[in-house]
């Protein structure tokens, strides 16, 4: 038995493999932004990167063409801090990480510290330090709870792979025994923290990505309709492999507007 779903009234949107694409703006995502502006959609575009922060994104996106308020950005960074001052307010943390980070954490009024924090906090960076995370792996030793922004274990480059999150996390899981929690996809509480954001409802939002391992398992487990699209890392042959299936496969952000 199938439930009835409400017609859209809340959008979340992945960013890279759904509006850009290596730093220009896919066919269609222009027109897709506008048309959530045109019919008052409230919508929020996610990243699991934790390195910049909203408004820098916001900066970027402008350069590939597209118009996204800093207020409509949502990053792993962000889901993290609001999830610490949830369970901890006010708490400490010894961070690794960037501004993206490092921003979200103060404008919930956290303090970074390096002496007894609550939590060592892992973001990616692009100059991971080996002194860093020495200073991590012997503060989760003494006690201090782990927490990664994502578990991406790579991240793209025009040149390859760079190692990301959760590659570094695995370095002081494999020093510490000690398994970090990750907030950003496909952890659900990424979307459900994005939901509260915009006071969005589940059973009338929906979320586009272009990750069957990320976007569309988070987005299910939260209880949101899903559009898979396949300009991103997900190819029409891999979507069979999985065990759970999006609502929708559709061939790039361009075919959405019309169901905005």
């Amino acid at each position: 038995m199938t439930t009835e779903r409400s017609a859209p009234e809340c959008w979340l949107t992945d960013m890279d493999g759904v509006l850009v694409h290596e730093g220009q703006a896919l066919p269609g995502a222009a027109d897709f932004l506008q048309r959530l502006v045109d019919q008052s959609r409230r919508f929020l575009v996610l990243t699991n990167n934790s390195i910049f922060t909203p408004r820098d994104l916001a900066a970027r996106l402008t350069h590939s063409g597209l118009h996204v308020p800093e207020e409509s950005i949502w990053t792993s960074a962000l889901a993290t801090a609001d999830f610490l001052a949830s369970q901890l307010p006010g708490g400490s943390a010894f961070v690794v990480g960037e501004a993206g980070l490092t921003t979200a954490l103060h404008e919930v009024g956290y303090t970074l510290t390096d002496t007894d924090p609550d939590y060592v906090v892992l973001g990616e960076t692009r100059t991971y330090s080996f002194e860093a995370i020495t200073r991590a792996i012997r503060l989760v030793e003494r006690g201090a709870r782990f927490i990664a922004t994502n578990p991406d274990a790579t991240g793209p480059s025009p040149e390859g792979s760079l190692p990301a999150t959760g590659a570094v996390a695995a370095l002081i899981t494999k020093a510490t025994g000690a398994e970090p929690y990750f907030v950003g996809k496909p952890n659900p509480m990424m979307f459900r923290s994005a939901m509260n954001r915009i006071e969005a409802h589940s059973e009338s939002t929906v979320m586009i990505g272009d990750r069957m391992d990320t976007d569309i398992v988070a987005g299910i487990e939260a209880g949101l309709d899903t559009i898979l699209v396949l300009t991103g890392s997900t190819r029409a042959a891999d979507v069979t492999r999985f065990p759970f299936r999006p609502g929708r496969v559709l061939d790039s952000i361009a075919d959405v507007i019309e169901l905005v």
